[in-house]
């Protein structure tokens, strides 16, 4: 789709302006553990912003090995539970150390922008929080690097992931995921539906809202609710930023990853383990630091409904089953990868 010459120049501008604050950014990140000497040139690549999540650490780590990554590169955002130390341990794992504010780094990207354009310009790069988790069509036999060769022949530069709120069927305080255990077994339930979508108009990517964030905690404001259009897997480049969080990137281009014309293009999810016992302590911390976006707007709605007892479960939750249930779900696509 076209867009008007001046739009298109304060897209570049606004390009040009994340790329310098990723840059200032920078000199907030101090080496902790670095072994960028043993990326392989085909390597794909994952990045990762942290704070206190020496939990999940072991599974996170697992899962994204079983899938095919390469090397980790990990900020931690001041960890005092011993997430630092994990890491530094690791020798698939680089790692930089700040306690400088994450809502003055834009909530952690300005320092993803530095680290994906000195060390991940030609790689796939997979960008995405410790408690996503990555699903794509045959993702239980085909590893990472079978889906990044297939983009490559068909010259498809991003991979876009919808967020699905995954869930027990008990109360999120009673929720319990082991250390080193699957958060997916303790949280196996999801929205199938109750999913809005819209386009962009200003980056061209698609704005998703809904399910069981919307439906528990903004039922009266649902277009406060947290965006679900993730952009995850890219194959970067020196001239690329994201531009919101990984809801969008500039060039601009680089958020078609949808069909407009009514076919269909690949995509797939990332399973979201948020919703566990950890939640209520993790979300009193975050209100009291107050540096997620909107005035921790989402940690507020949390904070309002944890102490209740709150259960995300309902008759109409979906038990998840694998990629091919998410696909009859329409939620996933092979758009033509077989």
């Amino acid at each position: 789709m076209r867009i008007r010459p001046f739009r298109a120049y304060a897209l570049r501008l606004a390009r040009k302006r994340r790329q310098l604050r990723a840059w200032r950014k920078s000199r907030q990140l101090s080496p902790v553990a670095l072994r960028l000497e043993s990326i392989s040139r085909g390597d794909i690549l994952l990045f990762c912003t942290l704070r206190n999540e020496a939990a999940r650490l072991p599974f996170f780590l697992e899962y994204y090995r079983r899938l095919g990554i390469g090397h980790f590169l990990f900020v931690d955002n001041g960890s005092t539970d011993g997430s630092a130390e994990y890491l530094i341990a690791q020798p698939d794992c680089s790692l930089w150390w700040t306690d400088a504010g994450y809502k003055q780094s834009r909530y952690g990207i300005d320092w993803m922008n530095h680290l994906l354009r000195r060390h991940g310009s030609g790689h796939w790069t997979l960008t995405v929080d410790v408690d996503e988790f990555l699903v794509y069509p045959h993702s239980d036999t085909r590893p990472l690097r079978a889906l990044t060769d297939w983009l490559d022949a068909s010259a498809i530069k991003c991979f876009g992931a919808m967020l699905i709120d995954m869930y027990s069927d008990r109360a999120v305080g009673e929720t319990h995921c082991p250390p080193g255990a699957d958060p997916i077994a303790a949280a196996p339930w999801f929205d199938a539906g109750n999913y809005q979508i819209r386009r962009n108009p200003r980056r061209g990517n698609l704005w998703i809202q809904g399910g069981a964030r919307q439906r528990v905690f903004f039922p009266d404001r649902p277009e406060a609710a947290p965006a679900l259009n993730k952009i995850p897997l890219v194959r970067w480049q020196r001239g690329y930023v994201y531009a919101s969080s990984t809801h969008s990137l500039l060039p601009r281009g680089l958020n078609i990853v949808y069909d407009e014309w009514g076919g269909e293009k690949p995509c797939g999810a990332l399973l979201h383990t948020k919703f566990l016992d950890t939640l209520p302590e993790k979300t009193a911390e975050e209100l009291g630091r107050r540096q997620h976006y909107a005035g921790s707007r989402e940690y507020r709605a949390y904070g309002a409904r944890l102490a209740e007892g709150l259960s995300l479960w309902t008759a109409c939750s979906t038990r998840y089953q694998g990629w091919r249930q998410l696909q009859d779900l329409g939620l996933i696509s092979p758009g033509g990868w077989l």
